[in-house]
């Protein structure tokens, strides 16, 4: 070839011609260890009370969620990642930071069971335990008090921490709660307890099952904390401030309409970077499955692929366990 002379790009099908050929030059792979899953556990069930927004998902007993547990650990599952749904809930969310709270409780058991096995981790906000269903305290005018709020969080991972938990996931969006909780639990003792930050935390219309699946109080929506769908560059601003303030790993959420977001996470990020493939984007596919419209398999590993070719490390799913027994 003369200097200069464009670089033959050759025949690309020759490589696509057979499974294996297509095998050996995949650019990505899935990984069950690169897979969490995300599970609700409710106070007082009795039995796994089926989510009907969210076909295959249950909020589970403590002894049903110490078996999923164990079937992660069996499955070569990377983590699984704890939501509590209580019986009771008020103003300021008192139930998360009980240490006989049903989020704690559950965490307790599960490290118990298989912390050496799976990282466990935290759901770490409030709107689960609010009575108003937001994810702080609210001042006098209804509005979410920011400073307020980061007063609860430190003491809910105090709570959380406690159980032997070794990740936190800060979900709730607020302005400083990075730093707050890491000089919380740094001045406790607890070191070596990691924070998963949700940097880039994005109000969607996604969210729905979820909202079925622990039960929320909530009226309205979390625009004025939650990210806004129409920004990408504030997400890296926000992620900026959050491994400034400590965060171990960090979180784009919902990961499919964002996966841009992702991408432009992975290039800057010197700490691991995560992927939230939220309810709704697990309940579009099951339902297009169910109705023959879409081969379930395929889509649910396309889908992960695609998070991952994205950039992410970690890939929170509600299809981890059924992707992780075909890898």
């Amino acid at each position: 070839m003369l200097p200069g002379a464009p670089f033959p790009v050759g025949r690309p099908r020759r490589l696509r011609t057979t499974p294996a050929l297509r095998r050996l030059v995949a650019e990505t792979r899935l990984h069950p260890a690169e897979l969490v899953l995300p599970v609700f556990v409710r106070e007082g069930a009795e039995a796994p009370v089926p989510i009907s927004a969210m076909p295959g998902v249950v909020q589970h007993t403590l002894d049903s969620l110490v078996e999923e547990a164990r079937r992660c650990v069996d499955a070569g599952v990377g983590g699984i990642m704890l939501f509590g749904v209580p019986s009771a809930k008020d103003g300021r969310g008192s139930g998360a930071d009980d240490p006989e709270g049903i989020l704690n409780v559950a965490l307790r058991r599960v490290v118990e069971a298989v912390g050496d096995d799976l990282v466990v981790m935290s759901d770490l906000c409030l709107d689960e335990f609010t009575d108003h269903g937001h994810c702080g305290v609210l001042a006098d005018d209804g509005s979410v008090d920011n400073d307020a709020t980061l007063e609860r969080y430190a003491s809910m991972a105090l709570a959380q921490a406690a159980t032997g938990t070794p990740v936190l996931g800060l979900s709730g969006m607020m302005d400083g709660q990075v730093g707050h909780v890491r000089a919380a639990l740094d001045a406790a003792g607890h070191t070596d307890t990691a924070i998963l930050a949700y940097a880039a935390k994005y109000t969607s219309g996604l969210y729905g099952p979820f909202r079925e699946a622990v039960q929320s109080s909530l009226v309205g929506d979390r625009a004025t904390y939650q990210q806004d769908p129409a920004n990408g560059r504030e997400a890296l601003r926000e992620l900026e401030a959050d491994i400034a303030e400590g965060a171990d790993l960090v979180m784009v959420k919902p990961a499919g309409p964002h996966l841009d977001v992702v991408a432009a996470a992975a290039a800057v990020s010197p700490v691991p970077v995560a992927a939230y493939q939220i309810s709704g984007e697990y309940s579009q596919i099951v339902a297009a499955a169910e109705r023959g419209w879409i081969d379930r398999d395929r889509v649910v590993d396309e889908s992960l692929l695609g998070i991952r070719r994205a950039g992410a490390s970690i890939v929170l799913s509600y299809f981890a366990l059924e992707a992780a027994a075909r890898l």
